[in-house]
């Protein structure tokens, strides 16, 4: 994967980075699911490289990054970007860092904002999660919504792989694919990106978690209520990721906008021109 990313590579603790371009640093995260990388932003580091010293990131147990057998948790992906950032600021400068994530990643991007607020800037949430609902998820600090046994049952040696490879099956992926775009076009280099990150050692491990809702916080609302940067989350109307009536949870939340695309979860791949100009402007703001 990476002999085909665009820019220079570094790793920060065993988490592959990427960068190009020069000014302001944007930092973009990609979403979690079986197949998830750092192909998932391409076109955003595309364009903003012109821009921006821009960077990518394939998160612990996901793209380039290391895929070890180990507890995949929102803690371990947060301080991920902790790691990532430090090394951002030694390159680019103190300035807080504005960022983009996408999904599940909205969480862990929110969590590290909150936990270091003077370090980050400005925040853009792709289709982020916890918001489909109007019930609020205040749990403990740190807590998760995994399924008591559930990753224990999924994570059988014997049962494992061959789990794994039913759910990245091309045509599994692709069907998952479609319903994210909510619609048969999406984007065959992605879809071919997914099924080369499914063949990796290790593939695995961390998509077993995100089954089994380990890799969902259960406090993501408290998480959200402490944000202090501004923030602005977009997502489109149609596909299975639509469902945004916990957005009035944080309706009082001051420095929140919101934007809606007429396309699926990923608006930058189907309306890259609206998509771009809007980001643009709420970076410049």
């Amino acid at each position: 994967m990476a002999a085909a990313w665009p820019g220079e590579r570094f790793d920060v603790d065993a988490v592959a980075c990427f960068t190009a371009g020069s000014g302001a640093p944007l930092l973009l995260v990609h979403s979690i699911n079986a197949t998830g990388s750092i192909a998932e932003v391409r076109p955003l580091f595309e364009h903003f490289q012109t821009r921006r010293t821009v960077f990518a990131l394939d998160l612990p147990g996901f793209g380039d990054s290391l895929r070890g057998d180990r507890h995949y948790t929102p803690r371990l992906m947060t301080d991920a970007l902790h790691a990532v950032a430090a090394e951002i600021r030694r390159r680019c400068g103190a300035a807080p860092l504005d960022a983009m994530a996408l999904s599940l990643s909205c969480e862990y991007l929110a969590r590290a904002a909150s936990e270091a607020p003077a370090q980050w800037g400005r925040l853009a949430l792709v289709s982020p999660t916890g918001f489909n609902g109007m019930g609020a998820r205040r749990g403990p600090p740190g807590s998760t919504r995994a399924v008591p046994g559930m990753h224990r049952l999924l994570s059988v040696p014997w049962w494992a792989p061959a789990l794994f490879r039913g759910l990245t099956r091309p045509g599994v992926v692709r069907y998952f694919l479609e319903r994210t775009w909510g619609s048969k076009g999406i984007d065959e280099p992605m879809y071919r990106a997914a099924l080369q990150a499914a063949k990796a050692p290790g593939a695995r491990f961390a998509p077993l978690y995100f089954l089994s809702g380990g890799l969902f916080s259960a406090d993501i609302h408290t998480v959200y209520d402490a944000l202090r940067s501004p923030v602005w989350v977009s997502h489109g109307v149609r596909g299975d990721f639509t469902n945004f009536r916990g957005m009035a949870l944080v309706a009082a939340c001051a420095g929140w906008q919101r934007t809606v695309y007429p396309a699926g979860a990923l608006p930058y791949f189907e309306g890259p021109e609206d998509f771009f100009a809007d980001f643009e402007r709420f970076l410049a703001a």
